[in-house]
């Protein structure tokens, strides 16, 4: 299955307590931390959730 690689670009300040609940569920804490995830409809639904904090390369 294929790998995405998850970048957190922006703060948690200001941030609903949701979007900073659904960062952290994806295992990022700090700003620049990259984690990789496999490619699911799940993990989708939640970069979409707080697509304008992160970036995401899908990994080969």
């Amino acid at each position: 299955m294929a790998k995405i690689e998850i970048t957190l670009k922006r703060s948690f300040i200001g941030r609903k307590d949701d979007q900073i609940a659904t960062a952290k569920a994806l295992g990022l804490r700090k700003i620049g931390q990259k984690v990789e995830k496999e490619d699911s409809e799940a993990i989708r639904g939640m970069i979409k959730k707080i697509s304008f904090m992160v970036d995401v390369n899908e990994l080969d």
